[in-house]
């Protein structure tokens, strides 16, 4: 049976399928003109190899590719191509690509032109390296003035590039396989995208100390090239691994602990549909609400006067969040804010405050804005919320908290979000976010010890762009990086991706983990606007509420032979032990989950599960 891709995806938009590229034991997926999931031997070597072309606000352009030729011969494979992206004020650039691959080596190049001159971020290769594996592992990296270093990928996620002035790298793929990466053209240099948690070490053209945007000048071809080189020593050279098809399994793991609280974010915008929605509040009963508050953005005692009357129905905990405009003293703005709360009777159990500037990201090579000291802003707080439990962090992502990591000694809680399409929106690279999290969460218990922790809203569309000016518009559904809407939030991939996100998070112990709204576009429930029933519950409400009715149970792990595909945990709730499962893919898979029940081996342990489905299973005592 086919599935309704909108059941799926939010979207009738199907991502065409990419063409797999073969030259003996090395193999690439061609997918919108970049060389996605490189293999050899079946081990993935580079996660992407893409030609990109980045706006002023860092929106990646989606070209128009026309010209497209592929060969495939024996063992050698070709493909060239043509793309033209469209800049502001009718500016144009034609990019011009051949790439060619052989049983041991892979070349990818490009020459752009521009008839018109044209503005950009960043214009050229970026290549990923894959972080599961990878991460604290042996490198080698050439420098642009022929200095070979000896050193290793970073494990924890480092805030600043790990390596610069590159021109090539190289790591050990399995035992006896090594993989050389070569950049020709420019300089180059890598940032840990774990950062914006994406699952990647990306190794990228020009450095960012250097000025942008900058202009590409008129009828002046720019040209670069990367390659990938194998070197294979093992004298007997296994067969090609067949690893697709086969059964996933799953098996207890030792790790335990204690499933988080679950909150939900709910804005001034979206006070009045949420009192409307209050009986399916109740419905969900999450443990926190988190209410924000921006009084940048005209936010003042009538969003309070709402918050008060959310609160008033609500049987869990509240947090408001807070945007200090930080144009007075933090003691002052703490103070008017703390006037409004007593004057809309509202009273939260804590607040989680951060400057409004520090939504703002700053990059290596950028000044910091003026800011007061956070000391001095955490000081105000505590003066004017007496009693009430104090929060910071980043009202933004993990990549700011790591950049500028803030002083935890004066606060109860350290909290930040994450968003998957920072800088990719294709279905692969949004569900593969999920490694990189267990990457973070371990970073911020490196930093901050044993403080209690928060993660969220964490949600698929952008709520607010760190990077540039504004979130981008979204008005045709489609899959867009930065986008304030994302229309697999209305599918089946929203309530994979969520309960995906808090397997992966189990180990951090979070105090609190908020995945979405109640109402709106980042809701669970539909609004007038929206391409579904208004009212109507998205998938996403399943997997809330299920986290919702499992918050402060024990959990225990269950490791899965294919993680990138199919994640699961067990939890011992009120009513018993249960097996949860997701599959993370657009295709049905089979799973054996015998070995984390009591009916091991008994043909009932093999299930198929649907694409982007999840599942429960009780267990036997």
């Amino acid at each position: 049976m086919t599935l309704d891709p909108f059941l799926l995806y939010g979207t009738r938009l199907v991502e065409p399928k990419p063409v797999r590229l073969r030259a003996g034991k090395l193999e690439a997926d061609l997918a919108n003109g970049s060389l996605r999931t490189i293999r050899y031997d079946g081990t993935e070597v580079l996660r992407a190899i893409s030609y990109l072309v980045r706006d002023r606000d860092w929106g990646t352009y989606s070209p128009e590719i026309s010209d497209l030729k592929i060969s495939q011969k024996g063992d050698r494979f070709e493909v060239g191509y043509r793309a033209q992206c469209e800049g502001p004020q009718n500016t144009t650039l034609l990019i011009d690509v051949r790439i060619a691959g052989s049983t041991d080596r892979l070349d990818f190049a490009a020459e752009v032109v521009s008839k018109t001159g044209f503005e950009t971020n960043r214009c050229g290769f970026c290549i990923l390296h894959p972080i599961v594996g990878i991460a604290g592992t042996r490198a080698a990296v050439e420098h642009v003035d022929g200095r070979i270093v000896a050193t290793r990928f970073p494990d924890l996620v480092e805030p600043w590039q790990p390596f610069k002035d590159m021109r090539a790298i190289s790591h050990d793929v399995m035992p006896g396989v090594k993989a050389e990466c070569r950049m020709e053209g420019d300089t180059f240099e890598m940032e840990d995208q774990r950062n914006w948690s994406d699952a990647s070490f990306k190794t990228y053209v020009r450095p960012l100390a250097l000025p942008w945007p900058y202009a590409i000048a008129e009828n002046q071809p720019v040209r670069q090239k990367a390659s990938l080189i194998i070197t294979d020593g093992r004298r007997a050279r296994r067969p090609l691994a067949a690893a697709f098809g086969k059964t996933i399994k799953l098996k207890l793991g030792t790790r335990t602990g204690t499933m988080p609280a679950i909150g939900l974010i709910i804005t001034p915008e979206e006070a009045d549909a949420t009192l409307s929605a209050k009986t399916t509040l109740s419905e969900i009963a999450p443990q926190e609400l988190l209410f924000h508050f921006d009084p940048g953005s005209g936010h003042g005692v009538e969003a309070l006067n709402r918050f008060a009357a959310i609160a008033a129905i609500h049987r869990g905990r509240s947090t408001l969040e807070i945007a200090l405009p930080c144009k007075q003293s933090p003691a002052f703005e703490a103070a008017k804010i703390a006037r409004q709360m007593q004057s809309a009777e509202f009273n939260p159990d804590a607040i989680m405050i951060s400057p409004s500037v520090d939504r703002q990201s700053t990059p290596p090579g950028s000044k910091w804005p003026d800011c007061p000291p956070l000391e001095e802003v955490y000081a105000g707080a505590r003066s004017a919320f007496s009693g009430i439990r104090i929060g910071g962090g980043m009202l933004s992502y993990f990549t700011e908290l790591n950049r500028k990591q803030v002083p935890d000694g004066p606060l109860d809680f350290i909290s930040h979000c994450t968003n998957p399409i920072v800088h990719a929106a294709d279905d692969l690279s949004v569900m593969q976010t999920l490694e990189s999290l267990p990457f973070i969460t371990r970073s911020v218990r490196a930093i901050y010890g044993r403080k209690p922790y928060r993660i969220g809203p964490s949600t698929i569309a952008m709520r607010q762009n760190p990077y540039g000016s504004r979130t981008m518009d979204n008005p045709s559904g489609a899959r867009i990086p930065m986008a304030s809407r994302d229309p697999r939030h209305n599918g089946r991939f929203a309530e994979a991706f969520a309960l995906g996100y808090a397997i992966r998070v189990l180990d951090a112990d979070l105090e609190c983990l908020t995945l979405s709204a109640l109402t709106g576009s980042s809701g669970l429930i539909a609004g007038p606007t929206e391409p579904i029933q208004e009212g109507g519950r998205r998938p996403l409400f399943n997997t809330v509420r299920t986290l919702s009715a499992l918050a402060g149970s024990s959990w225990q792990e269950c490791l899965s032979s294919s993680p990138s595909k199919v994640l699961a945990f067990v939890v011992n709730g009120t009513t018993g032990a249960s097996l949860h499962i997701v599959n993370l893919t657009g295709c049905e898979q089979t799973i054996d989950r015998g070995a984390c029940t009591s009916v091991s081996g008994d043909a009932s342990a093999i299930l198929q599960l649907a694409p982007l489905a999840t599942a429960v299973f009780p267990l036997a005592d």
